[in-house]
């Protein structure tokens, strides 16, 4: 861990509606395009709470866990869990990847000089936000490949994927629904239900790796702070569910998009 990293403030001073209105906006954001909206979280934690970049991965993690494991019963009233069991499959093949990815990803950014881990973070937003457009603006087809082909495939993936949640603090899920569709033939709703599966025991295993390290102690400094920003997240997210198609796609995504690709510049700008 950098001397940056240690000096950084561990405690937000930031007032409790503040942070309960910043993790409501971000739960509308990805209450409207079904996601968790940890992404637009991470250059938020940085930018406005003025947390170091390692800081802000481990409480972006964090609050994530949270939010996945409120948004998985619900899940599953849409598509039943013994639906899900006939996909077994596909979750434990990219499962045998992310865990991988997820320990080696907290592992590299725990190594990683501050500087270095602001402009990898800000590499990331862009991927994302072009995953954010190819998801939800385009149609994705399916690349139809052999047993042979797409078990090893989707281990590589699931290895990327996991790297990426980790070194981000994210649930994955922008990542892991058109892999799902993409390797696997799957529909975007069996996708949605089927990234959680992956993604909670992919963080689980990156915030086991988190915890060695003495950065994880923001945690245990921020716990209010965390907990009322996963309420307002959880509000929000409420909120962006009743808001979904208020906003037409093409005008919606390209403007998240947008806002990530300026959360990009601005982290890769950071000293």
């Amino acid at each position: 861990m950098t001397t940056e990293q240690i000096l950084a403030p561990l405690r937000s001073t930031h007032s409790l509606p503040v942070v309960f209105g910043a993790g409501a906006a971000i739960g509308v954001l990805g209450g409207m395009i079904g996601l968790g909206g940890a992404e637009f979280r991470l250059p938020l934690l940085i930018s406005l709470f003025g947390f170091a970049a390692l800081s802000a991965v481990i409480l972006n993690k964090a609050m994530s866990l949270v939010v996945v494991l409120t948004a998985l019963p619900a899940r599953l009233t849409a598509v039943s869990a013994s639906e899900m069991a006939g996909h077994w499959p596909v979750a434990v093949n990219l499962l045998a990847g992310s865990l991988l990815g997820a320990w080696a990803g907290a592992s590299w950014a725990v190594r990683m000089r501050s500087t270095t881990l602001y402009k990898v973070l800000a590499a990331l937003m862009v991927l994302m936000a072009a995953a954010l457009l190819i998801t939800h603006i385009s149609t994705l087809g399916t690349l139809d490949l052999s047993l042979w082909a797409q078990v090893p495939l989707g281990v590589v993936a699931g290895f990327g994927i996991g790297v990426v949640a980790a070194i981000m603090g994210v649930a994955g899920g922008e990542l892991l629904i058109p892999t799902i569709v993409l390797l696997f033939g799957q529909d975007i709703k069996t996708a949605g239900s089927l990234s959680l599966l992956v993604s909670l025991p992919t963080m689980l295993v990156a915030f086991a790796r988190y915890s060695r390290d003495g950065s994880f102690a923001v945690l245990g400094a921020n716990r209010r702070f965390a907990l009322v920003m996963v309420a307002g997240s959880i509000a929000g997210a409420v909120l962006g569910g009743l808001l979904l198609g208020v906003f037409p796609d093409m005008v919606l995504i390209p403007a998240l998009a947008v806002i990530l690709l300026i959360s990009a510049i601005k982290l890769a700008r950071h000293d």
